[in-house]
């Protein structure tokens, strides 16, 4: 696991990449073979939970663009779907049901956003 905080020792970072793999604390403390007690203390610890979070946090990330990545392939499919007249109706009907929800939800999510932008903009505009 690459350094995310140099200040962390090297069973520490070793102690944040068990917590990502294993389930539970005392999994993860098992692994390492350190108290439960210890790896607790650690967790109190401010530069250790910040260094666990954005470790938490890049995992995430990843995944989100993989998912973004799937998202061509899932929509090419869905349109595959629709476009099929050998599939069943109801398949058909759901594959463009779902399309149409994530279509309306994109808008929603836009609508949203621009109102956020004016509402920033406005705040910024009489220095809220």
């Amino acid at each position: 696991m690459k350094a995310i905080s140099p200040k962390l020792s090297a069973k520490k970072h070793k102690a944040i990449a068990a917590l990502l793999k294993e389930s539970t604390i005392r999994g993860a403390a098992k692994s390492l073979n350190i108290g439960e007690v210890t790896l607790h203390r650690w967790l109190g610890d401010d530069e250790f939970q910040t260094a666990y979070r954005q470790a938490k946090s890049k995992i995430v990330s990843h995944a989100i663009s993989r998912l973004q990545n799937a998202s061509s392939k899932a929509v090419d499919t869905l349109m595959e779907i629709i476009s099929d007249r050998d599939k069943p109706p109801s398949t058909r009907v759901t594959a463009a049901r779902a399309v149409l929800e994530m279509s309306v939800k994109t808008v929603e999510i836009e609508d949203l956003e621009a109102r956020l932008r004016d509402v920033e903009k406005l705040m910024r505009e009489r220095k809220y």
